[in-house]
Protein backbone atom coordinates (compact mmCIF):
# COMPACT_ATOMS: atom_id res chain seq x y z
CA UNK A 1 0.00 0.00 0.00
CA UNK A 2 1.02 3.34 -0.79
CA UNK A 3 1.66 5.97 1.74
CA UNK A 4 0.70 9.73 1.71
CA UNK A 5 1.98 12.15 4.40
CA UNK A 6 -0.39 14.86 4.76
CA UNK A 7 1.26 18.51 5.92
CA UNK A 8 -1.29 21.31 6.62
CA UNK A 9 -1.85 24.14 8.51
CA UNK A 10 -5.88 23.54 10.94
CA UNK A 11 -7.50 25.56 7.77
CA UNK A 12 -11.13 24.10 8.57
CA UNK A 13 -9.87 20.68 9.34
CA UNK A 14 -9.70 20.41 5.24
CA UNK A 15 -6.62 18.13 5.99
CA UNK A 16 -8.69 15.68 7.25
CA UNK A 17 -11.13 15.24 4.23
CA UNK A 18 -8.11 15.27 2.19
CA UNK A 19 -7.12 12.58 4.11
CA UNK A 20 -10.23 10.47 4.21
CA UNK A 21 -9.90 10.94 0.04
CA UNK A 22 -6.84 9.52 0.12
CA UNK A 23 -7.97 6.88 2.18
CA UNK A 24 -10.81 5.81 -0.46
CA UNK A 25 -7.96 5.44 -3.27
CA UNK A 26 -6.22 3.04 -1.25
CA UNK A 27 -3.66 5.05 0.49
CA UNK A 28 -2.19 4.87 4.51
CA UNK A 29 -2.41 7.84 5.48
CA UNK A 30 -0.13 10.16 8.05
CA UNK A 31 -1.51 13.84 8.43
CA UNK A 32 0.48 16.27 10.73
CA UNK A 33 -0.95 19.48 11.39
CA UNK A 34 0.52 23.05 12.14
CA UNK A 35 0.06 26.14 13.31
CA UNK A 36 2.44 29.15 12.90
CA UNK A 37 2.61 32.84 13.82
CA UNK A 38 1.64 34.40 10.74
CA UNK A 39 -2.34 33.86 10.52
CA UNK A 40 -2.20 31.69 13.58
CA UNK A 41 -5.42 29.36 14.47
CA UNK A 42 -4.34 29.28 18.48
CA UNK A 43 -5.00 31.89 20.60
CA UNK A 44 -1.65 31.78 22.43
CA UNK A 45 0.27 32.41 18.91
CA UNK A 46 -1.99 35.03 18.54
CA UNK A 47 -1.48 36.88 20.79
CA UNK A 48 2.38 36.19 20.37
CA UNK A 49 2.31 37.20 17.07
CA UNK A 50 0.35 39.98 17.64
CA UNK A 51 2.76 41.81 20.25
CA UNK A 52 5.61 40.91 18.57
CA UNK A 53 8.49 43.50 18.07
CA UNK A 54 10.44 41.27 15.11
CA UNK A 55 7.23 39.34 13.88
CA UNK A 56 9.84 37.90 10.83
CA UNK A 57 12.42 36.81 13.38
CA UNK A 58 9.49 34.67 15.27
CA UNK A 59 8.34 33.34 11.67
CA UNK A 60 12.02 32.07 10.65
CA UNK A 61 12.03 30.37 14.14
CA UNK A 62 9.05 28.65 14.08
CA UNK A 63 9.80 27.51 10.39
CA UNK A 64 13.12 26.30 11.47
CA UNK A 65 11.99 24.47 14.78
CA UNK A 66 9.23 23.00 12.57
CA UNK A 67 12.09 21.75 10.31
CA UNK A 68 13.28 19.54 12.33
CA UNK A 69 10.37 18.01 13.37
CA UNK A 70 8.75 17.28 10.37
CA UNK A 71 12.04 15.70 8.70
CA UNK A 72 12.27 13.50 11.51
CA UNK A 73 8.75 12.64 11.18
CA UNK A 74 9.26 11.91 7.36
CA UNK A 75 12.47 9.72 8.08
CA UNK A 76 10.10 7.25 10.61
CA UNK A 77 6.79 6.98 7.86
CA UNK A 78 9.00 6.95 4.80
CA UNK A 79 6.01 8.18 2.44
CA UNK A 80 5.78 7.62 -1.16
CA UNK A 81 4.11 10.77 -1.19
CA UNK A 82 3.77 14.24 0.35
CA UNK A 83 1.01 16.09 0.17
CA UNK A 84 1.10 19.86 1.60
CA UNK A 85 -1.80 22.14 1.92
CA UNK A 86 -0.44 25.78 1.61
CA UNK A 87 2.58 24.75 3.37
CA UNK A 88 3.21 28.36 4.29
CA UNK A 89 5.95 27.22 7.19
CA UNK A 90 7.68 24.83 4.93
CA UNK A 91 11.38 25.97 3.77
CA UNK A 92 12.32 25.27 0.20
CA UNK A 93 14.92 22.90 1.30
CA UNK A 94 12.93 20.68 3.29
CA UNK A 95 10.59 20.17 0.19
CA UNK A 96 13.85 18.98 -1.82
CA UNK A 97 14.60 17.10 1.33
CA UNK A 98 11.38 15.22 0.76
CA UNK A 99 11.98 14.74 -2.94
CA UNK A 100 15.91 13.72 -2.32
CA UNK A 101 14.43 10.77 -0.06
CA UNK A 102 12.14 9.32 -2.75
CA UNK A 103 9.03 10.69 -2.32
CA UNK A 104 7.16 13.45 -4.75
CA UNK A 105 5.62 16.41 -3.38
CA UNK A 106 2.14 17.81 -4.53
CA UNK A 107 1.01 21.13 -3.06
CA UNK A 108 -2.41 22.91 -3.03
CA UNK A 109 -2.50 26.41 -2.34
CA UNK A 110 -5.31 27.52 -0.75
CA UNK A 111 -4.10 31.20 -0.95
CA UNK A 112 -3.06 33.03 -3.43
CA UNK A 113 1.32 32.89 -3.98
CA UNK A 114 0.91 37.05 -4.73
CA UNK A 115 -0.24 38.03 -1.48
CA UNK A 116 2.79 39.69 0.40
CA UNK A 117 2.97 37.33 3.61
CA UNK A 118 2.78 34.39 1.08
CA UNK A 119 6.06 35.26 -0.81
CA UNK A 120 7.78 32.06 0.65
CA UNK A 121 5.12 29.50 -0.90
CA UNK A 122 6.11 31.02 -4.74
CA UNK A 123 9.01 29.64 -4.38
CA UNK A 124 7.63 26.48 -3.26
CA UNK A 125 7.01 25.45 -7.17
CA UNK A 126 10.33 25.00 -7.87
CA UNK A 127 10.59 22.35 -5.03
CA UNK A 128 7.68 20.61 -5.85
CA UNK A 129 6.51 17.94 -8.20
CA UNK A 130 3.15 19.30 -8.63
CA UNK A 131 1.76 22.65 -8.06
CA UNK A 132 -2.13 23.29 -7.58
CA UNK A 133 -3.80 26.71 -6.96
CA UNK A 134 -7.18 27.64 -5.67
CA UNK A 135 -7.16 30.64 -8.09
CA UNK A 136 -6.95 31.09 -11.82
CA UNK A 137 -4.84 34.06 -11.80
CA UNK A 138 -2.06 32.17 -10.08
CA UNK A 139 -1.83 29.47 -12.39
CA UNK A 140 -1.70 32.78 -15.26
CA UNK A 141 0.78 34.30 -13.19
CA UNK A 142 3.19 31.81 -13.11
CA UNK A 143 2.56 30.65 -16.78
CA UNK A 144 4.19 34.17 -17.50
CA UNK A 145 7.24 33.44 -15.65
CA UNK A 146 7.28 30.09 -17.85
CA UNK A 147 6.42 27.62 -14.87
CA UNK A 148 3.33 25.13 -14.53
CA UNK A 149 0.71 25.44 -11.90
CA UNK A 150 -2.16 23.79 -12.46
CA UNK A 151 -6.06 24.91 -11.09
CA UNK A 152 -7.29 23.15 -8.79
CA UNK A 153 -10.67 24.93 -6.56
CA UNK A 154 -11.45 23.43 -3.59
CA UNK A 155 -14.75 20.90 -3.12
CA UNK A 156 -16.88 19.44 -0.86
CA UNK A 157 -16.88 16.62 1.75
CA UNK A 158 -20.44 14.73 1.32
CA UNK A 159 -19.11 13.03 4.92
CA UNK A 160 -19.57 16.82 6.53
CA UNK A 161 -21.81 18.31 3.96
CA UNK A 162 -24.83 16.38 2.99
CA UNK A 163 -28.45 17.43 2.64
CA UNK A 164 -30.67 17.39 5.82
CA UNK A 165 -34.45 16.12 5.52
CA UNK A 166 -35.86 19.22 7.27
CA UNK A 167 -39.54 20.67 5.83
CA UNK A 168 -39.39 24.29 8.10
CA UNK A 169 -37.05 27.01 6.49
CA UNK A 170 -37.18 28.93 9.85
CA UNK A 171 -34.06 31.00 8.81
CA UNK A 172 -34.48 33.42 5.39
CA UNK A 173 -30.76 34.41 4.69
CA UNK A 174 -27.91 32.69 6.38
CA UNK A 175 -23.70 33.58 5.95
CA UNK A 176 -21.01 31.92 7.46
CA UNK A 177 -17.11 32.97 7.17
CA UNK A 178 -15.29 35.58 8.46
CA UNK A 179 -16.47 39.33 8.28
CA UNK A 180 -14.57 41.44 10.02
CA UNK A 181 -11.46 41.40 7.35
CA UNK A 182 -13.74 42.26 4.61
CA UNK A 183 -14.95 45.25 3.65
CA UNK A 184 -16.98 44.33 0.92
CA UNK A 185 -18.44 41.57 3.34
CA UNK A 186 -19.39 44.41 5.82
CA UNK A 187 -20.96 46.65 3.18
CA UNK A 188 -23.26 44.23 2.06
CA UNK A 189 -24.27 41.89 4.98
CA UNK A 190 -25.09 45.63 7.06
CA UNK A 191 -27.51 46.62 3.89
CA UNK A 192 -29.06 43.22 3.75
CA UNK A 193 -29.68 43.37 7.55
CA UNK A 194 -31.04 47.01 7.50
CA UNK A 195 -33.01 46.28 4.04
CA UNK A 196 -34.79 42.87 5.30
CA UNK A 197 -35.48 43.62 8.85
CA UNK A 198 -38.63 41.84 9.14
CA UNK A 199 -36.58 38.86 7.90
CA UNK A 200 -35.00 36.16 10.23
CA UNK A 201 -31.08 36.52 9.31
CA UNK A 202 -28.63 34.79 10.72
CA UNK A 203 -24.80 35.65 10.06
CA UNK A 204 -21.79 33.66 11.62
CA UNK A 205 -18.13 34.20 12.07
CA UNK A 206 -16.11 37.22 13.44
CA UNK A 207 -17.84 40.05 12.74
CA UNK A 208 -16.63 42.81 15.87
CA UNK A 209 -13.62 40.07 17.25
CA UNK A 210 -12.82 41.23 20.96
CA UNK A 211 -9.33 40.70 20.37
CA UNK A 212 -8.98 43.37 17.09
CA UNK A 213 -10.77 46.78 19.41
CA UNK A 214 -12.65 45.41 22.71
CA UNK A 215 -14.38 48.81 22.38
CA UNK A 216 -16.08 48.25 18.98
CA UNK A 217 -16.65 44.26 20.53
CA UNK A 218 -18.18 45.87 23.41
CA UNK A 219 -20.54 48.43 21.08
CA UNK A 220 -21.51 46.12 18.75
CA UNK A 221 -24.82 46.28 17.34
CA UNK A 222 -27.80 43.63 15.87
CA UNK A 223 -25.78 40.52 18.21
CA UNK A 224 -29.49 38.84 17.63
CA UNK A 225 -28.64 38.90 13.96
CA UNK A 226 -24.08 39.15 13.81
CA UNK A 227 -23.55 36.09 16.10
CA UNK A 228 -19.70 37.21 15.95
CA UNK A 229 -18.45 33.66 16.38
CA UNK A 230 -17.37 30.76 14.48
CA UNK A 231 -18.93 27.63 14.35
CA UNK A 232 -18.40 24.10 13.83
CA UNK A 233 -19.15 22.40 10.30
CA UNK A 234 -21.97 19.74 11.99
CA UNK A 235 -24.09 23.00 13.32
CA UNK A 236 -23.12 25.31 9.46
CA UNK A 237 -24.87 21.65 7.78
CA UNK A 238 -28.07 22.18 10.26
CA UNK A 239 -28.14 25.57 9.24
CA UNK A 240 -28.01 25.10 5.87
CA UNK A 241 -31.02 22.10 6.07
CA UNK A 242 -33.36 25.22 7.29
CA UNK A 243 -32.29 28.35 5.42
CA UNK A 244 -34.47 29.40 2.35
CA UNK A 245 -30.98 31.26 1.09
CA UNK A 246 -27.61 30.06 1.94
CA UNK A 247 -25.26 33.93 1.09
CA UNK A 248 -21.73 33.97 -0.20
CA UNK A 249 -19.81 36.78 -0.76
CA UNK A 250 -16.00 36.03 -1.73
CA UNK A 251 -13.14 37.93 -0.22
CA UNK A 252 -11.04 40.59 -2.55
CA UNK A 253 -8.57 37.43 -3.60
CA UNK A 254 -10.79 35.45 -5.21
CA UNK A 255 -11.00 36.66 -8.67
CA UNK A 256 -11.21 33.29 -10.73
CA UNK A 257 -11.75 30.84 -8.06
CA UNK A 258 -14.12 29.87 -5.27
CA UNK A 259 -14.50 29.78 -2.04
CA UNK A 260 -14.91 26.39 0.34
CA UNK A 261 -18.84 27.39 1.00
CA UNK A 262 -19.71 27.78 -2.46
CA UNK A 263 -19.30 23.73 -2.47
CA UNK A 264 -20.59 22.99 1.03
CA UNK A 265 -23.60 24.89 0.63
CA UNK A 266 -24.52 23.41 -2.44
CA UNK A 267 -23.51 19.91 -0.67
CA UNK A 268 -25.88 20.46 1.81
CA UNK A 269 -28.75 21.28 -1.00
CA UNK A 270 -29.16 24.88 0.20
CA UNK A 271 -30.21 27.28 -2.36
CA UNK A 272 -26.93 29.75 -2.79
CA UNK A 273 -26.88 33.21 -3.81
CA UNK A 274 -23.37 33.66 -4.50
CA UNK A 275 -21.15 36.93 -6.18
CA UNK A 276 -20.21 35.70 -9.64
CA UNK A 277 -16.85 35.54 -11.46
CA UNK A 278 -15.92 32.93 -14.97
CA UNK A 279 -14.95 29.87 -12.84
CA UNK A 280 -18.22 30.19 -10.87
CA UNK A 281 -20.34 30.44 -13.69
CA UNK A 282 -18.58 27.74 -15.74
CA UNK A 283 -20.13 25.28 -13.02
CA UNK A 284 -22.96 26.62 -12.96
CA UNK A 285 -24.63 27.62 -15.62
CA UNK A 286 -28.17 27.34 -15.52
CA UNK A 287 -29.66 29.11 -12.77
CA UNK A 288 -28.60 26.04 -9.93
CA UNK A 289 -26.96 28.91 -7.95
CA UNK A 290 -28.25 32.85 -8.33
CA UNK A 291 -25.26 34.35 -9.59
CA UNK A 292 -24.84 38.38 -9.13
CA UNK A 293 -22.51 40.91 -10.14
CA UNK A 294 -23.49 44.41 -7.75
CA UNK A 295 -25.78 44.43 -4.87
CA UNK A 296 -28.56 45.24 -7.00
CA UNK A 297 -28.30 42.72 -8.84
CA UNK A 298 -27.80 40.67 -4.99
CA UNK A 299 -31.00 41.99 -3.53
CA UNK A 300 -33.11 41.25 -6.37
CA UNK A 301 -32.32 37.42 -6.49
CA UNK A 302 -33.19 37.56 -2.66
CA UNK A 303 -35.97 39.05 -2.99
CA UNK A 304 -37.04 36.47 -5.82
CA UNK A 305 -35.40 33.72 -3.68
CA UNK A 306 -37.73 34.44 -0.48
CA UNK A 307 -41.03 34.60 -2.45
CA UNK A 308 -40.69 31.42 -4.46
CA UNK A 309 -39.45 27.57 -4.20
CA UNK A 310 -35.79 27.40 -4.91
CA UNK A 311 -35.29 23.31 -4.07
CA UNK A 312 -35.41 22.41 -7.56
CA UNK A 313 -32.20 24.54 -8.03
CA UNK A 314 -30.59 23.66 -5.44
CA UNK A 315 -31.46 19.93 -6.07
CA UNK A 316 -29.53 20.70 -9.62
CA UNK A 317 -26.66 22.26 -7.83
CA UNK A 318 -26.46 19.36 -5.31
CA UNK A 319 -26.05 17.18 -8.20
CA UNK A 320 -23.26 19.12 -9.34
CA UNK A 321 -21.19 18.63 -6.33
CA UNK A 322 -21.74 14.87 -6.35
CA UNK A 323 -20.19 14.93 -9.92
CA UNK A 324 -16.90 15.96 -9.74
CA UNK A 325 -16.48 18.53 -7.03
CA UNK A 326 -15.82 16.24 -4.15
CA UNK A 327 -12.14 15.67 -1.81
CA UNK A 328 -11.82 11.92 -3.63
CA UNK A 329 -12.46 13.82 -7.13
CA UNK A 330 -10.03 16.82 -6.45
CA UNK A 331 -7.47 13.98 -5.20
CA UNK A 332 -8.31 11.56 -8.16
CA UNK A 333 -7.41 14.74 -10.37
CA UNK A 334 -3.90 15.35 -8.69
CA UNK A 335 -3.09 11.79 -8.71
CA UNK A 336 -3.81 11.68 -12.41
CA UNK A 337 -1.85 14.90 -13.23
CA UNK A 338 1.48 13.61 -10.92
CA UNK A 339 1.27 10.48 -12.94
CA UNK A 340 1.39 12.12 -16.45
CA UNK A 341 4.25 14.35 -15.26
Amino acid sequence: MSKVLIISSPFFNYQISVGDAFRKLGYDVKIETYDEPIHPFKGLLKWRHKFAIDKESLREKSRQKYKQYIEKQFDEYKPDLVFIYNGTILKDETLDYFRQHGSKVIIWMYDSVQRPDRAMCEKHIDHADLFCCFEEKDVEYFSKQGKTAYFLPLACDTSVYYPIDNKEKDIDILFVGTIYTSAKRIELLESIVERYKDKNIVIYGEYKPYFKNPIKWLFRRNRNVFKNVNIEPSLVNELFSRTKIALNIHNKQTFNGANQRLFEACGAKAYQICDKNPYIASVFQNGEVGLYENKEEMMNLIDYALQHDMSENAEKAYNIILNGNTFESRVKQMIELLDRK
